[in-house]
């Protein structure tokens, strides 16, 4: 005897309960609201920078006070109009940012636009030479150490990545610099390029401040060459200390990948362990590097401040320090506003990539 099994009826009788909706948004709303959120960061970030940097008073006695008598002194005050209440300056600075007027540097009188131009490029280069580093230290060591698990290699790759994130970035660079510079004489001390390569780059036409692509877009090898050799170990210093990091994550991830099921199911089957981990493992745990890669673009430009001032690599860090210590306040005020952008345009960048790769990040 046949059975016949009826189909359900449909809900708009309403005796079944209705489909559930997602409440999540898609990735339009999700890419716009990462978007409209990068406006409160940087206003955030201004507001803390130029209310902190005024504690200790205006900036002209800041920088000239005991060097300029003071009625002379208090001529600069009133024309630079810091005698003024303090929330009257503050929306005439914000005024100025809107319009991309940054004011002029106290301490040498240049437009602080200029300044950020000139030291900006050396800083975003140093940044993705540590990057590659990071990258290419910290994935395939933690693959292995995934592979190894328990093992020997993992706990020699497990010691180096603490010691990769605890180092200080000066003590580094410093030891780098002793080892591979005065002992062996292999690199160069400091700086990004000898006199004549510098030259030569800058001459250029529309140079881009990046020397290694300049130095590829005019064909000139031996240029190349001298360029690399100073960002060896600038990179490595910088670099490192994200390349621990991304050790740990990528290990962690793809032991947590090597227990799902369909990695057992190719295990069973005769599957080579290398192959996978190479081949299935390591694309899930790539996902949280692409995270946390946005929150260590704001390490590494912390971190340029000393590695610059150790390899007298001269951007936006080395500049930084020298402004502090020279009290110039709107020379600060210009690289910290420029730097809250990066970081903050950097952030969504990548979590726009990450929500592409893995939908789940837009719910």
């Amino acid at each position: 005897m046949t059975t016949l099994i009826e189909a359900p009826p449909e809900d708009s009788d309403g005796l079944l309960p209705a489909k559930k909706k997602s409440s999540g948004g898609g990735l339009g709303q999700y890419i716009l609201i990462r978007f409209l959120l990068i406006f409160p960061t940087i206003f955030i970030l201004v507001t803390m920078v130029f209310f902190l940097m005024r504690i200790t008073g205006d900036p002209i006695t800041a920088a000239m006070g005991g060097r300029l008598p003071p009625d002379q002194l208090q001529q600069r005050i009133t024309a630079a109009g810091y005698d003024r209440p303090l929330l009257v300056q503050y929306f005439e600075y914000l005024g100025q940012l809107v319009t991309g007027n940054f004011g002029t540097t106290l301490s040498d009188n240049r437009k602080v636009t200029e300044m950020l131009g000139t030291y900006g490029s050396a800083t975003l280069e140093l940044s993705i030479n540590a990057l590659i580093v990071a990258l290419l230290v910290g994935i395939p060591l933690g693959m292995l150490a995934a592979q190894r698990r328990d093992h020997l290699p993992d706990a020699v790759l497990r010691i180096f990545a603490i010691l990769c994130y605890a180092t200080p970035v000066f003590f580094a660079g410093l030891l780098l610099k002793l080892t591979f510079s005065v002992w062996l004489g292999w690199l160069p001390v400091a700086g990004r390029a000898k006199i004549s390569t510098e030259l030569a780059l800058t001459s250029l036409q529309a140079p881009t401040g990046i020397y290694w692509l300049d130095a590829l877009r005019s064909g000139n090898m031996a240029a190349l060459g001298d360029v690399m050799a100073h960002a060896v170990l600038p990179a490595i210093a910088l670099g490192l200390l994200t390349a621990g990091i991304f050790l740990r994550l990528v290990r962690t991830n793809v032991i947590g990948t090597l227990g799902k099921d369909y990695v057992e199911a190719g295990r069973s089957r005769g599957v080579s362990e290398f192959r996978l981990v190479t081949k299935h493992a390591y694309k899930p745990a790539l996902i949280p590097i692409i995270t946390v890669m946005g929150l260590q673009i704001a390490v590494m430009l912390g971190g340029a401040v000393l590695t610059e001032k150790t390899f007298e690599w001269k951007g936006l860090g080395f500049q930084l320090a020298t402004y502090l210590t020279a009290r110039d306040y709107v020379a600060v005020q210009g690289i910290v506003v420029l730097l809250a952008v990066i970081v903050a345009t950097t952030n969504f960048i990548v979590d726009v990539v990450a929500a592409l790769i893995d939908p789940r990040v837009r719910y």
